[in-house]
């Protein structure tokens, strides 16, 4: 059974542009951004290689701890923040509904 589910993603300080994802696909919330047209990288492909995925959780339900593979590539960042995360590694399921993120260019 298919349920979408919503995701927001934070344009500038209170405005907020809705997604909406399958659950049943296996996407990455890096393969929604890059389908609804925002400008990730994503040159490794989603493997947690690059970092050019690089979003920052803002609000929304407690995602599962990141991976060392994550942990590890955002290590080489010149700038995290508190709810730095490869949206590659966020998996998009029932437990993700209403995730709020903002996009952190490369290289900031």
């Amino acid at each position: 059974m298919q349920e979408d589910i919503r995701v927001y993603v934070e344009e500038a300080p209170g405005q907020r542009t809705e997604l909406t994802g399958p659950t049943d696909m296996g996407l990455s919330l890096m393969e929604l951004l890059k389908a609804s047209g925002y400008d990730i990288q994503a040159t490794c492909g989603g493997m947690a290689l690059c970092a050019t995925c690089h979003v920052e959780v803002l609000a929304g339900p407690a995602l599962p701890e990141p991976e060392d593979a994550e942990l590890d590539m955002l290590e080489t960042l010149p700038m995290v923040h508190e709810g730095s995360r490869l949206s590659c590694q966020i998996r998009l399921t029932p437990h993700t509904d209403g995730l709020v993120v903002r996009l952190v260019p490369t290289g900031a």
